[in-house]
């Protein structure tokens, strides 16, 4: 019996899977030697998430906790800016104010035509939601800023 495994469905499979899922709800650091969680309980795990799963699968080298470092990683490890998504590419989307004030940008995946899933601030764990999320002229519109995309991925293939 032969096995070939499939690593760009195996990679957009656990991309899905990952909705509703607490795994990527806290990273703990010292800030000025007091540990804390610096996803505030999922609040800010978009780049945790992205990260983990492009590590899991060798397409970047580092998991982070900010979009800016991730970006950076992807940049590093061959992935390009396109200007169509395309299934399983990296999205990026414009900074927002939160609750506090402070603006972040925010991380996420193409998973299907105008779908995504990112995590979620509001729910604290991973979401599939409209890739704007919402159609633009509505309230909930978000400006994608960046699409990566590395080619081979979706050739890719892992030992068993």
């Amino acid at each position: 019996m032969k096995i070939v495994p499939l690593n760009y469905e195996t990679y957009l499979g656990v991309i899905e899977n990952s909705v509703g899922t607490n795994l990527f709800r806290a990273v703990f650091a010292t800030v000025d030697g007091v540990k804390k969680d610096i996803t505030e309980d999922g609040n800010l795990a978009c780049a945790f998430f992205v990260s983990s799963i492009l590590k899991m699968f060798d397409h970047i080298e580092s998991i982070h906790s900010t979009v800016s470092g991730t970006v950076r990683d992807l940049e590093k490890s061959g992935w390009q800016k396109i200007q169509e998504p395309k299934i399983g590419a990296v999205l990026v989307w414009e900074e927002k104010e939160d609750q506090n004030k402070e603006k972040h940008a925010h991380i996420g995946f193409y998973v299907e035509e105008s779908m995504a899933v990112s995590n979620s601030s509001e729910g604290r764990t991973p979401q599939k939601h409209h890739s704007t999320y919402g159609e633009l002229g509505a309230t909930t519109f978000r400006k994608i800023t960046g699409i990566f995309w590395k080619e081979g991925i979706e050739k890719a293939q892992t030992k068993v």
